[in-house]
């Protein structure tokens, strides 16, 4: 009987105990946590390669979003595709690396639409005036909009078991083509 109560009270290796409770599930905090950074990085890096690529293809010329008619369209002109669609994925219109790995230019969309007027914080409609209505481009402000699409890749998920299949960094940016 004796023997029993002193083993009850033996605290020595109860630290090597929790610590090996405990490990795993810090394990998953720590893994996790550079996981999710790793996405909004991911993230943040496709939202600004999609403003990029939004800012350059709105300061193309009007020509480039008109049929020959003079209707507005999505742009025609391939070597402007090529190199909005370069300047998302790799921040060069020519070379450079891909921002994220895996991605296509068929992953990147280029649209065009055209406005007469536009509606302000207050819901008041405006005519387009100035540069967006002239006798060159009577049909209004041209708006270009770059979306993106790129299934996200994990760093550490792989190995406990996590693909990251199915999950898809989404990113789109307007912006109005002035023709500068």
């Amino acid at each position: 009987m004796m023997r029993r109560r002193s083993i009850m009270r033996d605290r020595s290796g109860s630290a090597a105990v929790e610590m090996a409770l405990v490990t795993p599930l810090l394990l998953v905090i720590m893994f996790g946590s550079v996981e999710v950074g790793n996405f909004f990085y991911n993230e943040h890096l496709l939202t600004k390669a999609v403003r990029d690529g939004a800012r350059y293809a709105g300061r193309q010329n009007f020509s480039y979003y008109r049929t020959s008619g003079g209707a507005c369209a999505s742009p025609t002109d391939v070597t402007m595709i090529a190199n909005v669609k370069a300047l998302v994925r790799t921040s060069l219109l020519s070379g450079g690396t891909n921002r994220l790995g895996g991605w296509t230019d068929g992953m990147i969309s280029l649209t065009a639409t055209c406005h007469l007027t536009a509606v302000d914080a207050s819901s008041a409609t405006q005519n387009m005036e100035g540069i967006y209505r002239t006798q060159n481009n009577p049909l209004g402000a041209a708006v270009v909009t770059v979306s993106a699409t790129v299934p996200y890749r994990p760093i550490v998920g792989t190995a406990f078991g996590f693909s990251g299949r199915g999950i898809n960094l989404n990113a789109t940016q307007r912006a109005a083509v002035t023709g500068l």
